[in-house]
């Protein structure tokens, strides 16, 4: 895959504390809160080279089908992108786990035929600059995986909730993270087409809380 020559210093993002609780976190939410089920229906089917966007601690690695020749991972917050570089030596697919943002990929123009995003919307400081970033580096018609939480739709008291924790302690509690974010706008606002999705609750059980809704789904680059 070609490589951009100016990628950002390996610790554009540094969240060390937050990245050891997600670490914890995000194994209890494969294996309590059904997570593991979404990723595998994430990237089920996805075919030659992927590039996924803020992988995190790797949770996703597992998932990638056999048709998968490479997974091209990004990842700017130093303890998640080892922790990722760990699960690509368990992952049965070849993963290169590299440092990046998402509003500079280190991947040439027309260079992937997918893209995945898995909670990471919620984090970027520019997701109009990132979604613009991921349709330089896809190919023509490639598809965008994506699988968020975000705003509370239907849900006004929650949503109202979401927005004031963004203003206040929220992001600075949870490494950046957002609550009251509309994935979904955000992904047809950047030009993607074709969108498919099903809002799911995680957990499916239990009172809404600000971070229990989310989409999966699917798009594709014009």
């Amino acid at each position: 895959m070609s490589v951009r020559s100016s990628a950002p210093p390996r610790d554009a993002v540094h969240h060390p504390l937050f990245a050891r609780c997600y670490a914890r976190m995000s194994v209890v939410a494969d294996e309590r809160g059904g997570v593991a089920a979404h990723r595998a229906q994430l990237v089920a089917g996805l075919s030659s080279r992927v590039i996924e966007v803020g992988a995190g601690n790797g949770r996703n690695f597992a998932h990638y089908p056999g048709s998968v020749t490479e997974v091209y991972a990004v990842e700017p917050e130093r303890r998640l992108r080892q922790l990722a570089a760990e699960a690509a030596l368990r992952a049965e697919v070849p993963v290169d786990v590299v440092p990046g943002t998402a509003e500079r990929l280190p991947a040439g123009r027309d260079t992937c035929d997918a893209a995945v995003l898995s909670l990471v919307l919620c984090s970027l400081p520019d997701v109009a600059g990132a979604l613009a970033e991921l349709r330089r580096v896809l190919r023509p018609g490639a598809e965008l995986r994506f699988f968020e939480h975000g705003l509370a739709h239907g849900h006004p008291r929650t949503a109202r909730v979401q927005r004031a924790l963004d203003r206040t302690v929220w992001p600075k509690l949870f490494g950046g993270c957002h609550v009251a974010r509309d994935p979904l706008a955000a992904i047809e606002q950047a030009g993607f087409t074709g969108l498919e999705f099903r809002r799911l609750r995680v957990p499916e059980s239990g009172p809404p809380l600000p971070h229990t809704f989310h989409v999966l789904g699917s798009a594709r680059c014009p």
